[in-house]
């Protein structure tokens, strides 16, 4: 077998193969030996006519078909492995395939390959990392967060108002027709929530324990349900009972009843801790996240839209997987949602145009910087995986898939190139060791101590999503 290779078309590569009878025969004699067994001859038992009765039977050309198929991927795999530079990113087309006067085959293949990528300044852009600084309101706003959580509520026979909660039984009609959807038993609504249809629950307001209303609304022009859009709708609603929401006192018991705190003053220092620590996980993501924005933004591609079309049906698919585990097909949620497949495609396209040349510039700098891992990197992540998962980590080496293990890698050589990527523009952040030395300097000059805290009590983890 010969070929040749025109790279002259951008993104493309076309092989011109040439394959000599001899091996062409073989593959035909490989197809009848994988399809014998279909076929059935007088005086021969199924399985055992020979291939000359065959072809006699059914043409010359009976295996020729089966024959294409195995030369074809034989010849384009050789064909890559001798080729190093030519890196596909979809599958071959073929243009053309022609038999030769003297029994071999000829066919031409074309192929999408990677783009060529012309990086712009990836070091020195000096990318600013922004920290927020946490305000008192924002600690006022935790603690009342905190102690709203902690809100009783209590039966009342004052009328209804803006934030008490009321357990109600409603019907809904439009021109004296009950529709799907439009009724509910001991159902409780926060007056003020926004959570019906604008007017509902402003109709509530002021209404007793026992009461019957009936609440006069118009559906938006944009509500969901197409045959309910702009209609008036009547709901006849039956008061079971009016509940108000009592917090408790913001006190130093209360810091002792939702904290391992003796004092408010104490949580609320800790609240704007856990505020500070957040601004700054905020700030280092934002910080990565216009660091690679500014990198993929310099750099210059024509990306095949192939390339586009199969990142987004990756995305779909990873969604369907997603919702299937909920039990959801896709076919249902696209009905739910009013969408075809098309239109979800086309949602994901965007997303799909920056995730494909985001991840064709990471991998150019991969390269160019020659960034590697070691062995012993790889196995501290695969024990930061399996202390994660709650198992020892030779069971979770042989839980796991290889699939999994080129995700960790993937994941530990991501994190060495954004740890370039930040140090080379311009997001060191301060060391704590500074920190904990001007606190020491400052006790030193008879500043107070933080009161001990007493032993935390034990959360159940926080799950979080692995970023690549």
């Amino acid at each position: 077998m010969s070929y040749t290779v025109d790279k002259s078309e951008k993104n493309r590569v076309k092989f011109s193969f040439d394959v000599d009878a001899d091996r062409f025969n073989r593959a035909v004699d490989a197809a009848y030996a994988k399809n014998k067994g279909k076929y059935t001859a007088h005086g021969f038992r199924k399985g055992h006519v020979p291939k000359k009765v065959i072809e006699g039977i059914y043409g010359k050309e009976v295996f020729f078909e089966d024959a294409m198929d195995i030369v074809i991927p034989e010849a384009y795999t050789e064909a890559l492995a001798a080729e190093k530079d030519v890196d596909p990113v979809d599958r071959p087309e073929l243009e053309s395939f022609d038999f030769k006067e003297d029994g071999g085959v000829k066919f031409v293949l074309a192929v999408t390959v990677r783009p060529e990528v012309k990086l712009g300044a990836y070091k020195g852009l000096a990318v600013a990392r922004k920290v927020e600084k946490v305000t008192a309101k924002q600690v006022d706003e935790a603690l009342e967060s905190a102690r709203n959580k902690q809100a009783r509520f209590i039966d009342s026979d004052e009328p209804a108002k803006n934030g008490d909660t009321v357990n109600i039984d409603f019907s809904g009609s439009v021109d004296g027709k009950k529709f799907d959807g439009g009724s509910a038993e001991g159902y409780d609504l926060e007056l003020g929530s926004g959570t019906f249809i604008p007017g509902f629950e402003d109709q509530l307001v002021g209404v007793k324990t026992g009461d019957e209303k009936d609440v006069t609304v118009t559906f938006p022009a944009d509500y969901g349900a197409e045959e309910l859009q702009g209609k008036e709708a009547v709901f006849a609603c039956k008061v079971n009972a009016v509940k108000r929401k009592e917090v408790p006192a913001l006190d130093d018991e209360f810091a002792k009843d939702v904290s391992e705190f003796d004092t408010l003053a104490e949580y609320k220092a800790d609240l704007k801790n856990k505020l500070t620590e957040e601004a700054e996980a905020r700030a280092d993501r934002e910080f990565e996240e216009a660091v690679v924005k500014a990198v993929v933004d310099g750099a210059e591609i024509d990306i095949p839209e192939v390339m586009f079309d199969n990142e987004v049906e990756d995305m779909i698919a990873e969604f369907e997987q997603r919702i299937g585990v909920q039990g959801i097909k896709l076919e249902d949620y696209l009905s739910y949602v009013g969408m075809t497949r098309e239109q979800l495609a086309d949602e994901y396209k965007v997303q799909a145009k920056v995730s494909v040349k985001t991840r064709l510039v990471m991998e150019e700098i991969v390269k160019r910087e020659e960034i590697k891992f070691e062995n012993e990197e790889l196995e501290a992540k695969i024990a930061e995986y399996a202390e994660r998962y709650n198992q020892p980590v030779e069971d979770f080496k042989k839980r796991v898939g290889r699939a999994f293990y080129d995700h960790i890698a993937n994941q530990v050589l991501s994190e060495k190139l954004l740890a370039m990527l930040k140090a080379e523009n311009g997001g060191e952040k301060k060391a704590p060791a500074k920190k904990a030395a001007a606190k020491k300097e400052g006790e030193a000059e008879g500043e107070k101590k933080t009161p001990a805290k007493k032993p935390a009590a034990k959360k159940a983890p926080e799950k979080k999503d692995d970023a690549e």
